[in-house]
C-alpha cells in the first residue's frame, strides 16, 4: 500500500509542474510562443491569430489528455 501511494505522489510531483505550464500556455499563448526566443527579436515580433489559436487549442487538448491519462494511471494503482 505505501508503494501505491508513493507512485501516486509521484505521479502527481510530474503532473503538477507540467499541468501547470500548459495552463499557462492557454492564458498567455503569447508570452509562451515568444519565451526564450526574444532575444532573437530587436522589436516585439506580431504574432498571427492562427499562431494564437493553434497554441491555444493544442495546450487544451494536452490538458484534457494528460488529465484523463494520469487520471486513469492513479486510479489503476488503487483498483487492485
Amino acid at each position: 500500500m505505501v508503494i501505491k501511494i508513493f507512485e501516486a505522489f509521484m505521479i502527481f510531483v510530474f503532473m503538477t509542474p507540467l499541468l501547470g505550464v500548459l495552463i499557462w500556455t492557454y492564458f498567455c499563448p503569447e508570452e509562451s510562443l515568444l519565451w526564450g526566443k526574444r532575444w532573437m527579436y530587436k522589436e516585439e515580433p506580431e504574432l498571427s491569430e492562427g499562431a494564437i489559436r493553434y497554441t491555444k487549442i493544442a495546450s487544451l487538448i494536452a490538458i484534457v489528455v494528460l488529465t484523463i491519462i494520469f487520471g486513469a494511471l492513479v486510479f489503476s494503482l488503487f483498483a487492485d
